[in-house]
């Protein structure tokens, strides 16, 4: 069996996932073409490079058929419940920032907080007997965040396109999505609270806890996470 590393597929985190490796004396390059998603790994040997959309990721660690992956730790987090049972984190990568954010209407001036928007829901369904529609594509991220600061008189709404327009298109009262300027934001007329992101995310490398690791595949691994000037108490313990 070969170790299974997962990198996505295109785009700046691929380039910055290739150079992290890169730094680090491990060399990750496409083979073919853009359309055949295929790599290859040099520097250690018995591992195989998986090219796969960001967002499969967290999927594909989950079920053990990753042993590495690379993706955004807002995706790790939104994906899978409990995720510190199904991954474990090796290495914040230092690129792909952003933030998770919840953002009203820029007239809403009265409201700066967390407890500003729970007083604003409260107000809002006593005036029209809904309650307030916060637009996102993050629903456990958002949804825990809110428990944990009281927030309540809200309902999430699912945004699969441009989340930041369904407060301009009537869809939706406020939003709670990924940015890494705000200049989006910005542009649609909306403000971020001020009490801080949901969750501040950025390129992490993932170690799968159900993929299966022979003798030979953990000392691949070992090599590796040395190469990587990793340190990894589990893998060490099943080695």
């Amino acid at each position: 069996m070969t170790l299974t590393l997962g990198v996505p597929s295109k785009g700046r985190l691929m380039e910055k996932s290739f150079d992290w490796f890169g730094a680090r004396g491990v060399t990750l390059s496409r083979t073919g073409s853009e359309r055949e998603y295929a790599g290859r790994v040099d520097g250690v040997a018995g591992v195989a490079l998986v090219l796969l959309s960001a967002s499969e990721i967290p999927r594909e660690l989950a079920a053990g058929r990753l042993h590495l992956g690379v993706t955004g730790s807002d995706l790790v987090r939104e994906q899978l419940v409990d995720w510190t049972s199904a991954v474990r984190e090796l290495a914040p990568m230092g690129f792909g920032h952003a933030d998770l954010v919840i953002a009203v209407p820029r007239f809403w001036v009265d409201v700066d907080t967390l407890d500003d928007l729970d007083a604003a829901a409260a107000a809002f369904r006593a005036r029209h007997g809904v309650r307030l529609r916060i637009a996102t594509k993050y629903h456990r991220l958002v949804r825990d965040h809110l428990r944990s600061h009281g927030v309540a008189d809200y309902r999430l709404v699912d945004s699969q396109g441009a989340t930041e327009g369904t407060v301009r298109n009537r869809t939706a009262e406020a939003i709670a999505d990924i940015t890494s300027t705000g200049e989006t934001l910005r542009a649609n007329h909306l403000k971020m609270l001020s009490d801080g992101p949901v969750h501040a995310s950025q390129a992490t490398l993932y170690a799968a806890r159900a993929a299966p690791l022979g003798e030979a595949d953990r000392a691949v691994l070992s090599t590796l996470l040395s190469r990587l000037d990793l340190d990894d108490e589990e893998a060490a313990r099943r080695a």
